[in-house]
This record gives C-alpha cells, structure tokens and sequence, in this order.
C-alpha cells in the first residue's frame, strides 16, 4: 500500500469497532480443497473474537471447526467512493463448553435461519487488518469524485 494511493490502514480496535457495526460478513474456508465463501451474521464476543450461530449439523461447522478461516466484513457507499473493509484471520472451534454456550445463547448473535440444535463457532482474531477508502483519491493525486 502506497501512502497516497486513496486507502488508510486501520488499527486493530478501529477495525474491531467498524465490524460491531454490522450485522453481516463472510465467513472464507476450503470445501474440497477449493476456496469457499459464505455471507453469515455474526457478533463479537469480548475480546473480539467473531461469533457464528449456526446449526450443527451444517457443512459449515463441518468444514471449519479446528481450521484456519478468514472472515471479512466490509461497508461502502458507492456514490461517495468510500468505505470500510476488515478481515479477522484465525481458527475457528465449535463452542463445546456448558457454560460458555450458555452464555453465548443469551448473550451472543442469533442465527437468521434458527435450527433444532445449534452451536457457536467462536474465531480466534490472531490476525485482524483493515483499510478505509477516503475520498476518491488515486496513487496519482487524481480525484475521482468530480
């Protein structure tokens, strides 16, 4: 990233605080081998780790539990070029703990497709990294928003 090319870096807790804002993101794993990438509503839990409520006997939980996953979550207005992206890397485990789901189902997000039996992914935010698109302006000093 260049310093002029019209993109800010944002530091771990702005880009915490930019994804408590929204209520949707994209969960990002490997289904055989290949990239795959869901959108899923989410909350934060604490400490900043993103939290998924999901059924339990979905190919998500399947795919995830113990792995690697990215999640981003992003917020753009097209007519001012401007935005927001955030990216949380890190793994993601199944909530098996009592309590901690207990917790979680008072206190965490609530799935928009409810199933019989549902758990909670809770991911890691080992990795967290954002940009925000200011103003329209170029590596080149141009300003797009005329």
């Amino acid at each position: 990233m260049y310093p002029n090319d019209g993109f800010r870096e944002l530091g771990r807790q702005e880009c915490l605080r930019l994804l408590a804002k929204v209520p949707v993101g994209r969960i990002v794993y490997t289904r055989r081998a290949l990239p795959a990438v869901l959108p899923v509503n989410f909350g934060l839990d604490g400490d900043g780790a993103v939290l998924l409520r999901t059924s339990a006997a979905s190919e998500l939980v399947r795919a995830i539990d113990g792995a690697v996953v990215a999640f981003e979550a992003d917020e753009v207005d097209a007519v001012r070029h401007s935005g927001w992206s955030v990216v949380v890397t890190g793994s993601a485990t199944v909530v098996t703990d009592p309590a901690e789901h207990e917790r979680l189902a008072r206190t965490g997000p609530v799935s928009w497709v409810p199933a019989p039996q549902e758990v909670f992914v809770r991911i890691e935010p080992e990795l967290v990294t954002g940009r925000e698109l200011v103003g329209g302006r170029t590596l080149y000093g141009v300003d797009l928003s005329a």
